[in-house]
């Protein structure tokens, strides 16, 4: 087999590995949040000590009726619903880390604070 040839077949191998649906290359290829669907019962979607997604939006979309826009604010409206401060701020910064690893979670967030 040809040089050219190994070259051709390993171009076509690496394009069907980094591209999407669509033909779209997947930015999870180099490091960005994955475009690929998930699964209803994918683990991301679990809530993160006791903190649903559904819960990080309603507290979200409440902090952007009362004006809150930082973490420490965010922290003091879970705590008034009753979360624990700790848990809060994990849940805060685990939905984040997982919306910067699947996209579907960040629009999935995005489609609950009714955007």
């Amino acid at each position: 087999m040809g040089l050219f040839k190994k070259a051709k077949d390993a171009a076509a191998a690496a394009q069907v590995h980094v591209q999407g649906a669509g033909g779209m290359i997947n930015p999870a290829v180099f490091g960005g949040p994955s475009t690929s669907s998930v699964a209803a019962d994918d683990p991301i979607w679990q809530p993160i000590n006791g903190i649903s997604l559904q819960d990080y939006a309603d507290l979200a979309r409440e902090a952007q009726g009362r004006g809150v826009t930082d973490e420490a604010g965010m922290i003091a409206l879970a705590q008034e619903r009753g979360w624990n401060p700790a848990d809060a701020k994990a849940a805060l910064d685990g939905w984040v880390q997982r919306m910067g690893q699947s996209m579907a979670v960040g629009q999935q967030f995005r489609k609950l604070l009714g955007y």
